[in-house]
């Protein structure tokens, strides 16, 4: 690759100050770092207080998302192939399944890499218009503020096809990843001044904007003219069967948004996010905490119409994208609560708020997304609390 990095070399001068194309030099400087370490050094003393920079830190996050994406290939491949199986078909109907039959990969659910190469002809698309889509906003902005193009999106455009149904439209993905990243998040000054997860933001605005393609029972399965309802679908409604077990939806063998379904590659992610320090323990901790103590409660109370009463914490753990929201969502580091203290109280709010969502409306059994979001916007009220409660504190020891 010396061909390439000499190639780099020589245009630089034209991307940097008095350069003809200077006002590009974000966009280079992005191509440039992203396939090549950064050649200059610092030739005084300088000041690292940590090794871990946004690169490292992002790269992370991506690795812990890999069991995650591995398993979204997979379940995507087999909820299809196990549809086709059901009705007795042969091809999916769409283009989707006529690359697969061109490229050869047989209908079969029992063949593990067949499922895994049919789950990736589906999410490739969706990834591929995230990152154009997105990162086309990402690159305008940054020419016209005149910064360099952040990291940060590489995980953002990993993260919102992972809560994506496979069957949602491409052009759908374009514009909801497109008011992600420019409402939720550049509006505010870009990474680090938004006050809400952009990937979740952008999946609200399709959600309440496209209801028919991202909820409902139509949208789970890749197959034309079949319908499958998610777990959590099924347990709020008494007329749908309810046709899995804990281990199916522990494992990820269920319907669902391609990357929320396997608790088991979401709980690898976990611990590779606790272990490096990225992700806080302590906002995983509380959310499941306030969630278990709220699904309680509501089982001991009962109800002999709402079916969502009944449902255990175990069953909350492991359906919807609790744990998915829990690990990569919650705890991101700019909207979630700073304080350590905060932090639970943050973890505690989101948890509790799911499963009220989740029981009290039936009709939107899905309620992580929101109690998310709506811990993004109280995670800066929640910190100036813990901190005026702290000086406080301090002002009264030191009290003569």
């Amino acid at each position: 690759m010396k061909f390439l990095r000499n190639f780099l070399d020589k245009q630089e001068k034209h991307f940097v100050k008095g350069g003809k194309l200077e006002k590009f030099f974000p966009l280079f400087e992005a191509i440039d770092t992203f396939l090549y370490t950064p050649s200059t050094v610092t030739l005084k003393a300088s000041h690292v207080r940590d090794s871990l920079d946004l690169k490292r830190m992002m790269l992370t996050v991506v690795v812990a998302l890999i069991p995650a994406t591995l398993m979204a290939f997979y379940n995507t491949g087999l909820q299809a192939n196990l549809a086709l199986e059901a009705v007795g078909g042969s091809s999916l109907g769409n283009w989707q399944g006529g690359l697969a039959a061109s490229l050869g990969i047989p209908f079969d659910s029992s063949n593990i890499l067949a499922n895994m190469l049919l789950g990736l002809i589906y999410f490739l698309p969706i990834y591929i218009v995230t990152l154009a889509a997105g990162g086309f906003w990402e690159v305008l902005f940054a020419i016209v503020r005149k910064h360099e193009v952040n990291e940060g999106f590489f995980v953002t455009s990993l993260l919102f096809p992972l809560i994506l149904p496979p069957t949602i439209p491409l052009w759908q993905v374009a514009i909801g990843i497109s008011f992600g990243v420019v409402i939720g998040k550049e509006i505010y000054g870009g990474v680090g001044m938004n006050i809400l997860n952009p990937a979740l933001v952008s999946r609200a605005f399709l959600f309440f904007a496209y209801p028919g393609q991202i909820s409902g029972d139509k949208v789970w399965v890749a197959v034309d003219g079949v319908s499958k309802a998610t777990p959590l679908a099924a347990m709020a409604d008494p007329n749908i069967p309810f046709n899995f077990s804990w281990s199916n939806a522990f494992f990820g063998t269920i319907p669902g948004s391609m990357g929320e379904t396997s608790t088991l590659a979401i709980l690898i992610g976990a611990l590779i996010l606790i272990y490096t320090g990225i992700g806080s323990w302590r906002t995983m901790l509380s959310v499941v905490i306030g969630m278990v103590g709220m699904a309680l409660f509501f089982n001991f109370v009962g109800s002999g119409t709402n079916p969502m009463f009944a449902v255990t914490p175990a069953w909350h753990f492991v359906v919807g994208g609790f744990a998915f929201g829990t690990v990569f969502m919650a705890t991101d580091p700019v909207t979630s609560a700073m304080t350590i203290k905060g932090k639970y109280y943050y973890g505690l709010l989101i948890g509790i708020l799911v499963v009220l969502i989740r029981v009290v409306n039936p009709a939107f059994p899905e309620g992580m997304m929101l109690a998310i979001l709506f811990g993004n916007i109280t995670a800066p009220i929640i910190d100036k609390l813990v901190i005026n409660a702290n000086i406080k504190r301090r002002q009264l020891r030191n009290v003569v």
